[in-house]
């Protein structure tokens, strides 16, 4: 039976602005093992930094809480769970922005879904927010 190689690095973040760049280094140290290029590497640190804002801005109001982040890898896929255990929200109440009228904030989910391959954002009301992106190996889907 043929075994995959497979990893998972967890992280318990501090709710600090200031840590996302650790957040960001870790990941791109991870998707350069894994052979994403550097454009791809700038997508996911993109990607990654605005659903750690999210959870840093939106999820726990606590600044000595901490939020998670798992990395999980195989030969075909990085998959990045950004989770806390704030309020939550509607999550079908997201709406994609208008790019007519711009404004500052609002645009997180938006740039995550452009830059990585499948989003999934579960959310539910006092329990949290968890939001799941998966960048594949290889060729863009």
């Amino acid at each position: 039976m043929n075994k995959k190689n497979s990893d998972i690095i967890k992280l318990s973040v501090p709710n600090k602005p200031e840590y996302v760049s650790i957040i960001r280094l870790t990941i791109s140290g991870i998707a350069n093992r894994m052979g994403f290029d550097i454009e791809e590497i700038e997508d996911i640190k993109v990607a990654i930094s605005e659903a750690c804002t999210n959870a840093i801005t939106h999820g726990i109001c606590q600044e000595e809480e901490n939020f998670n982040v798992d990395f999980y890898t195989d030969e075909e896929k990085l998959v990045i769970s950004v989770y806390d255990n704030g309020k939550g929200c509607l999550s079908h109440n997201i709406k994609t922005p208008n790019i007519e009228e711009l404004k500052e904030g609002g645009l997180g989910i938006f740039i995550i879904k452009s830059l990585m391959d499948d989003v999934e954002i579960s959310s539910n009301c006092g329990k949290g927010t968890i939001i799941k992106m998966t960048k594949y190996v290889g060729d863009d889907l």
